[in-house]
């Protein structure tokens, strides 16, 4: 119980210029770990947390300068907040995570990420790239920030921010659309419309086998752009696809929808997903992040690409696909973006 007795003594923080931009949550996670994300709420309903003196919510985004009143609460801790089991994490996981860096500047990481590597912890989920990210801090005070997603199983391009502001930068030029990302995908038979996009909302629902994406009314808007860049005569098609917004699971949900799942994507494809016979291709999603495009901090729009997975790879060679044939295929979307936003 919050009381006014134990509530007395109070501490006052205030915000460095590295934290410049971001959530209270998260500036909260970061400086007081032992407070659960549920005792914070109370606080800041009782209004026992200011900034800058006034009342403020979870998601106000702070600025460099503010000061920060946090009451001590030792008579009445918080939850534990659980802790990542290192001891899962082994030294070739690291190894692993390191090798798989693309590009590095002062401002920013980008990870090849392995197929089967999740990006972020779970009730069943402890060796994850959230959890190794000081591994890539090199030489920065600050560990490495995610700034977006990519499904576990899941390859590709996965982009870090190295400090606070940049987290906070990057963070806003995805909400306002400016970052395009650009993925790979074998898809089971070939699209009726060759290009095309896909328009429908996606709602999480519960099922046998765990929770999953659904078409509904009642969803969050999804659209995804596509391109058939090859096919391997009836049977499978090389897809590029491009994202205009980020819903779970989004590209999986809407292939399947269009009467192609994604190779390898049982959850969403069921036995479909699956090619008899062909036992030159691992039975794994065959899904890959192959390029993103966004604002560098630094001024200019600026583009990381990465090379295929291992599974993805045997399987262009096998339908004989040429991997060097495209990247890109939305330019035109891109002239279009740029002449509507006076870039």
């Amino acid at each position: 119980m919050i009381t006014e007795k134990n509530l007395t003594e109070i501490l006052t923080r205030t915000v460095d210029i590295e934290e410049d931009g971001i959530r209270l949550d998260r500036w909260f996670k970061r400086h007081f770990p032992d407070i659960s994300h549920g005792y914070l709420q109370k606080l800041l309903r009782k209004g026992h947390i200011k900034v800058d003196g006034q009342r403020a919510k979870s998601n106000t985004r702070i600025q460099n300068g503010q000061e920060i009143k946090v009451p001590k609460v030792s008579d009445n801790p918080a939850p534990k907040v659980s802790k990542v089991n290192y001891n899962t994490i082994k030294d070739n996981d690291i190894d692993l995570l390191r090798s798989s860096v693309i590009f590095k500047d002062d401002s920013i990481i980008a990870i090849n990420k392995p197929a089967g590597l999740a990006v972020q912890g779970g009730s069943r989920t402890s060796k994850h790239v959230d959890a190794m990210l000081s591994s890539l801090q090199y030489d920065l005070k600050e560990r490495p920030k995610l700034v977006h997603r990519l499904d576990k199983d899941t390859s590709g391009v996965l982009l870090l921010a190295r400090t606070s502001k940049v987290a906070s930068q990057l963070t806003k030029a995805f909400k306002r659309n400016e970052v395009h990302k650009i993925y790979w995908a074998v898809v089971v038979g070939s699209p009726q419309i060759k290009n095309g996009k896909v328009d429908l909302a996606l709602n999480k629902e519960p099922g046998k086998f765990g929770d999953k994406m659904t078409v509904s009314s009642k969803g969050k808007r999804a659209v995804t752009y596509y391109r058939t860049v090859d096919n391997a005569s009836d049977k499978v098609s090389w897809l590029a696809m491009m994202p205009e917004t980020g819903r779970t699971h989004q590209l999986r949900v809407h292939c399947s929808e269009i009467e192609t799942p994604i190779l390898g994507d049982g959850k969403y494809g069921g036995a479909e997903a699956f090619l008899k016979g062909a036992e030159g291709v691992d039975k794994k999603l065959h899904l890959h992040a192959k390029a993103i495009k966004f604002p560098h901090p630094s001024g200019g729009f600026f583009q990381v690409v990465s090379d295929l997975s291992p599974h993805m790879n045997k399987a262009w060679k096998y339908f004989g696909f040429d991997s060097k044939k495209v990247v890109d295929p939305f330019e035109d979307f891109y002239e279009q973006w740029y002449s509507d936003h006076g870039e």
